[in-house]
């Protein structure tokens, strides 16, 4: 079966469009040849005439123009419904990411927490540690790691258990010891044996430090 060059085919495509649809394009095959031709208006000779499409009337054609205008407005409708969806999903959202609690930081694993820590273990491996100037340093490293790897909230908490421990400080003013010399000799008395101390027992520990009963602090 012979086939219409595509130029041709395009040719008459482009003649019936610009027509306005009001030709129609037939489809001839000769009797003889079998050979295909494609015209808009009669075949020639013997040749076997069909048409490509049926014929439209001006009605059809305009109800057709209506329905894809309709189509159009309809699918037009949809677009717009659907970015009105997209954008009411948006806002609610950000005002639920708005709502939710914000998540508390991490202190511990913080870097203001690892260089705290760092600064304590300098101050415990420097210095004697039964000094008065070393046990402040002491103090004061533990109370900077409490604060950076407890957070406002832990360090506030630790300060209040410290405050609320006894302490063994002795505030009055020790009584005058008056000696009067014997009036003979005496044998010299032996003093009795020093008591023992009574071991030390931890009252509280924490993630950083432990207090005895008399209120001494150690690292743990």
């Amino acid at each position: 079966m012979a086939r219409l060059h595509p130029l041709l085919l395009a040719c008459l495509c482009v003649a019936w469009v610009g027509a306005g649809a009001q030709a129609q394009v037939v489809r001839c095959t000769d009797a003889a040849t079998g050979k295909v031709t494609y015209t808009d208006g009669k075949c020639a000779g013997g040749a076997t005439a069909r048409e490509v499409e049926a014929r439209k009337t001006p009605e059809e054609i305009q109800h057709e123009r209506e329905q894809a205008a309709e189509a159009l407005a309809l699918k037009q409708k949809r677009l717009e419904a659907e970015n009105k969806a997209a954008e009411t999903e948006a806002l609610r959202n950000a005002q639920r990411d708005r709502a939710a609690p914000a998540k508390s930081p991490d202190y511990a694993r913080s870097p203001e927490c690892a260089r705290s820590r760092r600064n304590l273990d300098m101050v415990l491996g420097s210095g004697n540690a039964g000094s008065y100037e070393q046990s402040q340093r002491m103090e004061a490293a533990q109370r900077q790691v409490d604060l950076d790897c407890l957070g406002p909230e832990g360090y506030a908490e630790v300060e209040k258990a410290r405050a609320a421990r006894p302490t063994t400080v002795n505030t009055t003013t020790p009584p005058v010891v008056v000696v009067v010399p014997p009036r003979h000799p005496v044998r010299p008395v032996v003093p009795p044996p020093a008591p023992v101390p009574e071991p030390k027992k931890f009252t509280q520990c924490n993630v950083f430090r432990c207090y005895d009963s008399q209120g001494n602090s150690y690292p743990r």
